[in-house]
């Protein structure tokens, strides 16, 4: 009985150290090595690419009107016919129109994960006229960097089209 337990114990002391910390230093080498940026969370000087931030004002490009808060994060779980729902929408609806941005419904609705970094590439052109003017750039010049920074789906069909929020800003900013 004792033998069966010592192998037993040792076995798992082997399989521990074999799959609970060769593997995980191996992964965590291999992806260190091929895939630095994403490994680190995809961290750029503004924040990282995989969540969204806020950005105010018509002089930058909006994301969804989600929480940030990655403590909190998952949709409101709010129904098609929650007055909160539609009270949401209607202010931030007004919001946008104040700043001369046309409201479309993926500015005006949150995520389902209230982390959202990304837009529709039509929520991006619908921003165009009102960036360019606070900004004092043509449309034109605006237009095309929106157009550069447009992800297709993956293998053109899964998913859709996309617009990172933050990595159009930083773009953006770049632009004289």
């Amino acid at each position: 009985m004792l033998v069966h337990l010592r192998r037993a114990i040792i076995l798992s002391l082997i399989f521990f150290a074999m799959c609970g910390l060769a593997y995980g230093y191996a992964a965590t080498g291999v992806s260190q090595l091929l895939f630095k940026h994403q490994a680190d969370g995809s961290i750029t000087a503004n924040g990282s690419t995989l969540i969204g931030q806020q950005w105010n004002g018509p002089s930058w490009f909006q994301g969804r009107p989600d929480n940030y808060t990655p403590l909190s994060t998952g949709g409101s779980n709010l129904g098609p016919r929650s007055q909160t729902l539609e009270q949401n929408v209607s202010k931030q609806a007004d919001a946008l129109k104040k700043e001369g941005i046309q409201p479309t419904n993926g500015l005006v609705t949150n995520s389902g994960s209230g982390l959202d970094p990304d837009i529709s590439p039509t929520d991006a052109y619908a921003q165009v006229d009102a960036v360019a003017a606070a900004r004092h750039l043509s449309p034109a010049q605006v237009h095309q960097l929106v157009a550069s920074h447009i992800h297709v789906a993956e293998l053109g069909f899964l998913g859709s089209d996309y617009v990172n929020v933050l990595e159009l800003n930083q773009a953006l900013a770049h632009l004289r």
